[in-house]
């Protein structure tokens, strides 16, 4: 019995309970402090484990990117750069190819893969302001000589060509050397997306709303859309970006501008539910777009993709366009059934972005695919301060290498700056801003 006593006393000391004497009474401010301390560190412990799990998962999507001449070398992929905003102005291609070997037979199948889409976007330097060219398939350009992509040698420069068939031999490297040729820019970063990558990247976003003015339906793309406001994602986003028969007068020309309205309500989307602002979304973006992208071994890297991203932010609404390459139907010999380019607003449009300058567009400038939404009469710009006689005006910023994404920028919580003077009108030139809702056109309206 005293064996079992003296066994009793040990386990009862070694598990901390007294047996004499009273417990003494926990503080409720005490106990208070030890829950919100245990719940911060459990929460700050998460945030970093899921970022750095995000950052994984990403890096380990990323292939070994695509070589572009002229980009600079691939940085050391991961995600240890600063979460801050890129430092400095950008150009960077996106392409949307037709053909995919993973894509559903239900998108057709086709004998070459073409640059359908080809958006050329720039941002400012000062992040003040961002232009995106929706340069059309059919425009009839030079197109230099490219390395092949099978490794076979370099196939030959032509002089007119419509823009969607440099990617057939030369790719994605093909594409980024005619889209600098023909705008005079240098691009820094390149990206093709196919339409599965499309359809992944909506669902990322969770959704796009977009108007449209009268009900849009394509047999084509099966695309059967009622008249108002619809949110899109997934094959049906994809089957809305591809909609040519069913928009405007049925051409590319109407698609880009239908286009625009996906992608201005796009952005407005991201920024309001401060996709830009988190991380943890921005490294959901990023995972989708290097999943189903085909990166420049400049863009394969998740801390540069998320530092672009953030550099978006605080990026004035009405400070960013989307526009038409200028472009006309009609013409006779290589323009014969394609886009002839409208060299004088080509020029014009160019000089602004490689200055750096915001630019406004003229009255009714939205394109044959959309128009103005009902509920907004006009854009709402921003009006911005005049500059004095005294100041000099910004000089224009030479194409240069591609910048140092990680340096941090200004803090986030800086208030965004404001173009120095008014924008320039540039008449003529088809597009809308980012803060301008508008509505798609059917078909023959």
């Amino acid at each position: 019995m005293n064996d079992v006593r003296d066994r009793s006393h040990r386990l009862n000391r070694a598990s901390g309970i007294a047996r004499h004497g009273r417990l003494r009474r926990s503080s409720p401010v005490a106990t208070a402090a030890k829950t919100v301390s245990a719940v911060v560190a459990v929460a700050l412990v998460s945030s970093v484990s899921v970022t750095a799990i995000a950052a994984k998962q990403v890096t380990d999507d990323l292939g070994d990117g695509v070589e572009i001449q002229g980009q600079p070398a691939p940085q050391a992929k991961g995600g240890a750069k600063p979460i801050s905003a890129f430092k400095g102005g950008f150009n960077m291609l996106v392409v949307g190819t037709d053909n995919d070997p993973e894509q559903s037979a239900a998108f057709g199948e086709r004998d070459a893969t073409l640059n359908d889409v080809n958006i050329l976007l720039h941002v400012s330097a000062d992040h003040t302001n961002a232009t995106a060219v929706s340069i059309p398939r059919d425009l009839v350009t030079p197109i230099p000589a490219c390395r092949k992509t099978d490794g076979t040698g370099t196939a030959p420069a032509m002089a007119a060509q419509p823009i969607n068939t440099s990617f057939g031999e030369g790719g994605l490297n093909c594409v980024t050397q005619t889209v600098a040729g023909l705008t005079g820019l240098d691009i820094q970063y390149s990206a093709a997306v196919s339409f599965k990558g499309v359809i992944e990247m909506s669902n990322a976003i969770g959704g796009v709303p977009v108007c449209v003015a009268q009900p849009i339906t394509d047999s084509y793309t099966g695309l059967n859309l009622p008249a108002g406001t619809s949110t899109l994602q997934g094959d049906e986003a994809l089957a809305f970006l591809r909609t040519r028969h069913g928009v405007g007068d049925g051409s590319d020309l109407g698609r880009i501008s239908s286009q625009q309205v996906f992608l201005s309500s796009l952005l407005r989307t991201v920024k309001s539910n401060d996709t830009l602002g988190s991380p943890t979304r921005l490294y959901k973006l990023a995972r989708a777009a290097a999943s189903n992208m085909q990166l420049s071994q400049s863009l394969n890297d998740i801390g540069t993709m998320v530092q672009m991203g953030l550099a978006l932010r605080d990026l004035p609404l009405a400070q960013v366009n989307f526009v038409q390459y200028p472009g006309t139907t009609g013409g006779t010999g290589v323009y014969e059934g394609k886009v002839e380019p409208t060299t004088y607003l080509a020029d014009r449009l160019f000089a602004k972005i490689k200055a750096d300058q915001s630019f406004s567009l003229g009255a009714d400038s939205t394109g044959i695919g959309s128009e103005t939404s009902p509920t907004q009469t006009k854009p709402t710009q921003t009006k911005p301060t005049q500059t004095s006689p005294t100041q000099p005006t910004a000089a224009p910023s030479a194409p240069a290498a591609a910048p140092e994404p990680a340096t941090p920028a200004a803090p986030s919580s800086a208030a965004p700056r404001t173009p120095s003077a008014t924008p320039e009108t540039i008449d003529g030139l088809e597009g809308q801003s980012a803060d301008q809702q508008t509505c798609s056109k059917a078909f023959g309206y």
